[in-house]
């Protein structure tokens, strides 16, 4: 994250969607090229793409308006999203003979977040493409304007993860937020009042990774790296699951003693005491234990932040995320000018403050998702290797190195599979009726689309 998140600031600014036609064409000429030579992605397959030819087709006649609710396991799901709609929707149209207008793309709704670590560059590109910004923590009413307008008459479908952020795991959906849900109804709403008749449908997209060729030697030399960071000896095993799954334990369990250890002596948070059943094997143990560690690390900004506890995990971490923004990015340092150097000193001092107690926020948000029966469950070389890299992202915050670039372990091929179209439409005038019905549709559709996309 950039050093100036250690400085207090003028209040974020809205950045609003300026696309721009010349530099959309650009990215779509180079985005095959690109995402060889930057990515670890080798190959982007998907299934049903016709389900998506149909729409784009009914959305340029001027009959529907829908929504892409993406899966949002890693970082590269944009990409993978883009060269789905750049190369691969065009391809299957051409195939049917169906006449679909270039180019083929969709706004998109981003965390403000995002360009205050990935770069401000980021920001100008997300810009450029036709994306618009959200605020996660609190009522963002810019940017949910701007998303409502660009989704009832914008050029181009919208997307949106209604994750909230990556989780790490192809084959774990976290919670739903229900943004996704209230936007498309807010969409069938303006669309009833401007008497216009198209229907408003949210369509499911999963994305899943699979390695080329599985990566236990990578995954070997990952695990012998975080053991050395530890203070562990460093294991000799054969690459394979059955010689690594132990080691992979002997990491996780000391590091959970270690962080046990700092909270409850320098940060004075009590760990609760678990019972552990009789007979339950060590991973049943490091989950109960790992729950607990989660919970106490995240009341040390919510305390700072003077939070209450809230909601589940990550809606506590989305709160203590928007309490630090609000102590960094400050109205009364819109004129810096006019503000005496010890005032700005002692706002520098608490962005400081801040900027250190959302690190706590950081290592719990990495793993809100984790559970020690992702494994167990499926023990492929994909699930071993996304536990060892949020393992890793643990490791690398501590060590108050950066996280956002993670070690490749080997080539991978993402499968893009198209859900079934949920009508929003059809469910509007129980949306309508009352406020109760109003909040019910919003949870019904939010669990539906969980569904959908659990099947996926």
């Amino acid at each position: 994250m950039s050093d100036v998140i250690y400085q207090a600031q003028p209040p974020l600014e809205f950045i609003p969607p300026a696309l721009n036609p010349l530099f959309l064409r650009f990215v779509h000429l180079f985005l095959p090229s690109w995402m060889r030579w930057k990515t670890a992605i080798a190959d982007v397959e998907a299934d049903k793409v016709e389900i998506l030819v149909d729409l784009y087709r009914q959305f340029q006649d001027g009959k529907i308006r829908f929504m892409l609710a993406f899966r949002h396991p890693k970082t590269d799901d944009p990409f993978c999203l883009a060269y789905l709609l750049s190369q691969l929707v065009p391809k299957v149209a051409r195939y049917q003979g169906t006449i679909l207008e270039s180019p083929i793309h969709a706004h998109f709704i981003y965390d403000r977040g995002i360009p205050l670590w990935a770069g401000s560059y980021v920001g100008w590109i997300a810009s450029n493409l036709g994306g618009t910004p959200i605020q996660r923590g609190k009522a963002d009413w810019t940017g949910l304007r701007s998303a409502r307008e660009l989704f009832v008459n914008g050029k181009f479908p919208m997307a949106a993860a209604p994750e909230g952020a990556t989780n790490g795991l192809s084959e774990f959906i976290s919670p739903l937020e229900p943004g996704i849900a209230q936007l498309s109804f807010w969409c069938a709403e303006d669309l009833q009042k401007a008497q216009r008749s198209e229907q408003v449908f949210i369509v499911p997209v999963g994305i899943k990774y699979s390695y080329v060729e599985a990566p236990w030697d990578a995954i070997a030399h990952l695990l012998s790296q975080l053991e050395v960071a530890s203070g562990l000896p460093v294991g000799q095993s054969n690459p394979s699951f059955e010689s690594l799954y132990p080691r992979l334990l002997n990491v996780a369990e000391h590091l959970m003693s270690l962080m046990e250890q700092f909270y409850t002596r320098f940060y004075h948070q009590k760990l609760p005491d678990i019972k552990i059943v009789e007979g339950s094997d060590r991973n049943e143990a490091l989950a109960a234990r790992l729950q607990a560690m989660l919970n106490i690390v995240l009341q040390v900004p919510e305390q700072y932040f003077d939070l209450h506890p809230k909601g589940n995990l990550t809606d506590r971490c989305r709160r203590v995320e928007q309490a630090g923004w609000n102590y960094i990015f400050r109205e009364e340092f819109k004129d810096v000018k006019a503000l005496s150097a010890v005032e700005k000193a002692l706002g520098d001092r608490i962005a400081e403050e801040a900027n250190l107690r959302m690190w706590h926020m950081r290592l719990v948000e990495s793993f809100v998702a984790v559970t020690v029966k992702y494994i167990q469950e499926k023990p492929t070389a994909e699930r071993f290797a996304e536990t060892t890299l949020l393992l890793w992202d643990m490791v690398t915050r501590i060590k108050g190195s950066n996280p956002f670039k993670r070690p490749q372990l080997g080539k991978q091929k993402a499968r893009i599979t198209i859900g079934e179209p949920i009508s929003v439409s059809e469910r509007y005038p129980a949306y309508k009726a009352t406020r109760q019905g109003a909040r019910q549709s919003v949870a019904d559709l939010t669990k539906d689309l969980q569904q959908a996309m659990e099947k996926m």
